[in-house]
């Protein structure tokens, strides 16, 4: 058995657009018919721009390759060019490539992939979401309203989940670490103390701040939180400075989470090794794939950590953090678009069940899913956004800071 063939699909989710502006999906079909899916979540550059990266990632390490060799081809990418290096766009073309192989490999041994990696774990996968406007909510005035976030958790709460992210925080700011404008701690408080007001000790807290802040804002704001004792205070500040990251944990009882945007085994490796993290969040289609990923949660698993696998894509993904958490014993739950996703399920046939805050692992071979490419083929990209971006505007400390919560599709 042999890779032979490759296609991209790329996908505009419809308004609001949770999970991004656009999804990356590969499909690989081997030389006797098998065919298998995968997703890159690749964002440094443009759709078009990551279409020839992946066409020449497979085309150079993987074509006319067996699906089997993994380890093989991740090898391959990993040195191209003479890098031996973590590279975030070479490994989120790699990654998705990768998954497809392991959804291929399921098919051919009609096994799902949790079982080739070791078996099952985990019957039910307790999962959680980010806190997204309620159809009676302004979304304008969501990202800001303590009021609104509290009764969206109370409806999560009711329905199940016993987790529950938000980031009241902003801006997003591509000027690197800041210090959070007085409001801006306040604000965060205010969230806390409303959610928790709200959810009572039925559902965890999940801050996230995704790399804002300096060293020291983003220790003030952890003692601001800290009575609400949230279970993670996520990317405290961003995630190239592991050593003043590893300050921040030192110096707040929250435990701090990070890894969305790391890759490889290396990086997570050198978090662990300097106490920055006790909750690792990588997001398969970016980390190296399936097995990179179960190499990074035995080293969490050796340092007493735990995973949290990150989704902020496409099903593809959610799927393959599903086999992953289904396989290791330190997974502490998977992120969820709501209940699994508007148009994520309906792009996999909802082929994925969640049931009462838990996700439950597919048994069918592969991944699991059933990729509609009909749909994924009606609904391309064709903005010229990226995945997500970053505001260039600095911190505000006059009028206060507002950011709308990831990176929504564009209004049609």
């Amino acid at each position: 058995m042999k890779l032979k063939d490759l296609e991209i699909f790329v996908v505009g989710p419809p308004p609001p657009g949770w999970g991004g502006r656009y999804w990356l999906f590969v499909k690989l079909t081997t030389d006797n018919g098998i065919v298998g899916y995968g997703e890159c979540y690749a964002s440094s550059v443009g759709p078009i721009a990551m279409e020839a990266v992946i066409e020449d990632v497979f085309a150079r390490y993987m074509q006319g390759e067996n699906p089997e060799n993994i380890e093989l081809m991740f090898r391959r990418a990993y040195s191209s060019g003479f890098t031996q290096r973590p590279d975030l766009t070479v490994m989120g073309a790699f990654s998705g490539l990768e998954i497809a192989c392991w959804d291929i490999l399921g098919k051919a041994h009609d096994r799902p992939v949790h079982a080739l990696l070791g078996g099952r774990m985990n019957d039910r996968i307790r999962s959680y979401t980010y806190l997204y406007p309620l159809p009676k909510h302004e979304m304008s005035e969501f990202w800001t309203s303590p009021q609104m976030a509290a009764e969206c958790a109370a409806e999560m709460v009711r329905i199940g989940f016993t987790a529950v992210k938000f980031d009241p925080a902003g801006p997003y700011t591509l000027r690197g670490g800041h210090m959070p404008a007085m409001r801006d701690i306040s604000q965060s408080a205010a969230f806390c103390k409303a959610i928790r007001d709200a959810v009572g000790d039925r559902a965890d807290l999940l801050f996230g701040t995704h790399g804002q802040f300096s060293t020291g804002g983003a220790i003030r704001l952890a003692k601001a939180l800290e009575p609400y004792d949230p279970l993670w205070f996520e990317e405290p500040i961003p995630p190239d400075n592991i050593p003043e990251m590893a300050k921040v944990a030192r110096a707040t009882s929250i435990p701090v989470a990070t890894g969305e945007r790391l890759t490889t085994k290396a990086e997570f490796a050198e978090v662990l090794r300097q106490g920055a993290a006790t909750i690792l969040q990588p997001a398969l289609g970016r980390s190296g794939g399936i097995l990179e990923t179960k190499k990074i949660a035995a080293i969490a698993e050796a340092h007493n950590a735990q995973i949290a696998p990150h989704l902020y894509a496409g099903p593809v993904e959610w799927a393959a953090n599903i086999q992953l958490a289904a396989n290791i014993p330190n997974i502490l739950m998977v992120e969820t678009i709501g209940t699994g996703g508007d148009f994520h399920l309906p792009l996999i046939k909802h082929s994925i069940t969640w049931e009462g805050g838990y996700v439950l692992p597919p048994t069918a071979p592969g991944l699991g899913i059933e990729f509609d490419e009909d749909l994924a083929r009606a609904h391309p990209y064709t903005g010229n956004g990226l995945h997500l971006e970053m505001q260039e505007d600095p911190c505000n400390y006059t009028d206060g800071n507002a950011f709308e919560g990831g990176a929504p599709a564009r209004k049609s």
